[in-house]
């Protein structure tokens, strides 16, 4: 398949991002373009990398792994690759060493192991925390109380000294309900928002200001509501194939 359309289509969610920048007061530079190639092939990342894109994520460890080998990652020079899929358990330990960021960290379980796996990096792994805002069937801690006692039980063990890491907490990630109403949409981005300003306030984290939320379908709202990430991928690359 011809992926020379990839570059108009990126030009195409520019430009919406910045008009979508504009309205809320924002500068669209602050708003990160993350292209999901989730059963995109090497030469779909490639076209995207070729027109600007320097951030992308996979929903899958296995996958990403086989795609972006070590042939691939050269022709990427500073490219960041990103596991925004769930992320199992028995898969930690390779997800922490391959990705630059884990953005679907909804466990303490997974929080602790990412820690203790990431210590073996010559970099910070970023994480974000998902908290669920929308949808029954989408996964994230389900409320602020349990995501409050993962950060709670983090900072114990750290403190301890039961837990050594190289590793960044830097915000939040959320899927935003699939529905035409644009108001719950919007409500499920603004529960995001409040619950990174909530953190914030209780833990003073400094490098707490990342907010992924917003697709294809729903980004421009995203980012009207504070979205420092949108994961775009079939407004870039069309249906999966």
């Amino acid at each position: 398949m011809d992926y020379a359309f990839v570059g108009e289509n990126v030009l195409k969610v520019r430009e919406r991002i910045a008009q979508a920048a504009l309205r809320a007061g924002r500068k669209p530079e602050d708003v990160t373009l993350l292209a999901v190639t989730k059963f995109h092939p090497a030469e779909a990342v490639l076209a995207a990398y070729r027109s600007g894109i320097r951030s992308f994520g996979e929903n899958r460890v296995q996958e990403a792994m086989q795609k972006y080998g070590p042939e691939l990652r050269a022709s990427l020079n500073g490219a960041q690759l990103a596991m925004i899929g769930t992320l199992q358990s028995n898969k930690a330990k390779k997800a922490a060493l391959f990705f630059d960021s884990v953005q679907s960290v909804d466990s303490s379980e997974l929080l602790v192991l990412l820690a203790r796996k990431s210590i073996e990096r010559s970099t910070p792994l970023r994480i974000l925390l998902e908290l669920h805002t929308g949808e029954a069937s989408k996964s994230g801690f389900p409320d602020m109380d349990s995501l409050c006692k993962a950060i709670d039980g983090f900072l114990e063990g750290q403190s301890r000294g039961e837990i050594e890491h190289r590793m960044e907490i830097c915000g939040l990630m959320t899927m935003a309900p699939n529905v035409a109403d644009s108001r719950v949409v919007r409500e499920s981005f603004r529960t995001l928002a409040k619950a990174r300003e909530a953190i914030v306030s209780k833990y003073h984290f400094e490098s707490f200001t990342e907010l992924s939320m917003g697709m294809s379908g729903d980004f421009e709202i995203a980012i009207e509501e504070g979205s420092t990430c949108v994961r775009i991928g079939t407004a870039l690359f069309g249906a999966r194939q």
